[in-house]
């Protein structure tokens, strides 16, 4: 989508009366996003936010707090049992039953051989969502 001069001189916004304020936030750029080529750590990931969004560290911190406390209660084993990051990944808490011990044939040496009883478990699946899929192709 072009603007031209023309439209861009058109949708000035007016100006307001009220003073602007000093410590408000700026909206990212762009839509188009560069590529990332190094892994982030927890440190580098909040000072990138900050500098993204325009948002003091300290609130970045605050929010990304709040999100992982909100992730681990929805998978709390007592909570909803999945998590969903809009437009990003769903994560599902997934129960698997306990096994008996059983006997059966080995595929490899095909003798007949006792497996082993394992205990009942949680495993979590997550699964990307559009705008991931969309971003890795």
């Amino acid at each position: 989508m072009e603007i031209t001069m023309a439209t861009a001189k058109k949708s000035t916004p007016a100006k307001s009366s009220t003073p602007a304020k000093t410590g408000a936030a700026k909206k990212p750029t762009s839509t188009t996003l560069k590529p990332i080529t190094s892994a982030f750590n927890k440190t580098s990931l909040t000072a990138h936010l900050a500098q993204t969004t325009g948002v003091d560290v300290k609130e970045v911190k605050a929010v990304l707090a709040g999100l992982e406390a909100t992730m681990l209660a929805s998978l709390h084993k007592k909570g909803l049992g999945e998590f969903t990051l809009p437009g990003l990944i769903k994560v599902t808490a997934v129960p698997v039953p306990a096994k008996k011990k059983r006997t059966g044939i080995n595929p490899f040496t095909k003798q007949e051989q006792v497996f082993a009883a394992k205990p009942a478990t949680t495993k979590l699946r997550l699964r990307a969502l559009k705008k991931v899929k969309d971003a890795a192709i």
